[in-house]
Order: C-alpha cells, then sequence, then structure tokens
C-alpha cells in the first residue's frame, strides 16, 4: 500500500493540479491518525473543527430519528474526504453523525487552519470550492436515485459505486443506505 500522504496528494491532484508551494502547505496541515471500530469521528449536537481524507477503512455518515431508527446516509470510503461540513463551514452544532464502521486510518487536520491558507494560495480554496460542489452534486445525484429508482437498481449502483463496501461492512448499514429493510435486501440479494 502507498504511504498515506502520497494517497492524499494524488488524490489532491486528480482534483486540481496544485503547484509545489500551495501542495506543500496543503500537505503540511494533515497528520496520520488512527480510530477504532464504533468511534464516533462526528456527533450530532457536537461542534466540528476536524476534517479527513479517508486511508483506510469505511465511515458512515447518519440521522437518528426520534424513535431512535437511524438513516444511512452515505458511506466514506479509501480516498473520500470526511467531515460534518454544515458545522465545519457554519461554526454550528453537527446536524449528523459520523461513524467508523471498520477501524479507520485518516490523515486528519484542522478546517481552520485549512481555511487560513485561502488568501496565500488561491488554488486552496479552488480546490475547497471544487470538492465542495463535487460533493453537493453527489448529494443530488443521490436524493434522484432514492425517488427514482427502485431498490434493486439503487443496490446495484451501491455495488458498482462501492464494490469494496459490502464485504467490509454489516448487511443493515446497507439495507438502511438503500431505504429497505435487511429483508428485503436479502431478496434484493437472493435474486441477483
Amino acid at each position: 500500500m502507498p504511504k498515506p500522504e502520497k494517497l492524499l496528494s494524488d488524490r489532491l491532484n486528480k482534483i486540481i493540479n496544485f503547484d509545489e508551494p500551495s501542495l506543500s502547505e496543503l500537505m503540511n496541515l494533515f497528520e496520520v491518525n488512527h480510530f477504532d471500530k464504533g468511534f464516533h469521528y462526528a456527533k450530532t449536537g457536537e461542534y466540528a473543527t476536524r476534517m479527513g481524507f479517508v486511508v483506510e477503512g469505511v465511515l458512515r455518515a447518519y440521522h437518528t430519528t426520534k424513535e431512535g431508527e437511524y438513516y444511512n446516509k452515505t458511506f466514506f470510503t479509501e480516498g473520500s474526504f470526511v467531515g460534518a461540513y454544515s458545522s465545519l463551514v457554519t461554526g454550528k452544532k453537527n446536524l449528523i453523525n459520523i461513524q467508523c464502521l471498520t477501524d479507520v486510518m485518516l490523515l486528519e487536520g484542522s478546517y481552520a487552519d485549512l481555511v487560513a491558507l485561502y488568501d496565500d494560495y488561491p488554488s486552496v480554496e479552488r480546490f475547497s470550492r471544487i470538492l465542495a460542489e463535487q460533493y453537493f452534486v453527489h448529494k443530488e445525484r443521490r436524493e434522484i436515485q432514492l425517488v427514482t429508482l427502485d431498490a434493486a437498481e439503487r443496490y446495484e449502483l451501491f455495488r458498482k459505486n462501492h464494490p469494496e463496501v459490502e464485504q467490509q461492512i454489516p448487511q443493515y448499514h446497507i439495507a438502511s443506505y438503500l431505504g429497505v429493510t435487511p429483508t428485503q435486501l436479502s431478496r434484493i440479494r437472493a435474486k441477483q
């Protein structure tokens, strides 16, 4: 496996082509941290200050209803940037939980330190804008898929987009993400 820093620099340069000083300053913000399975990287009602890049492992972002049921909004896997973005951007309390579904290795840094680079390193600000745009597009696509695709089509799309995840996490998390019961997911899987 390549070094964590190499994975991050490769991912950053896929988003925009950084000049060396900008990339160096951005990379200096991140340090390797490990989190155990079950750890909450973000909790509803707390304030987010840090963001990460997933080197290894799977995290989920989820909401909990008043009745205690949860809804998996998204998964963060290798090569993803993770954070409670609305809290990071607004400075208000988290609206979402983010939990490690496996042991996780992140390259992690302070969001405030990232923002502090914007004036001196415009490419860092451009990177942040493009990343936000990509997440917006992803979120919009997911919302449309939930209402336009049937459960089997959503499952097939999940498998295509996250081929490694299905073997790493319990099926009930995938069912929640797809908006079906674990029993319905079992039936869908049996037909394929």
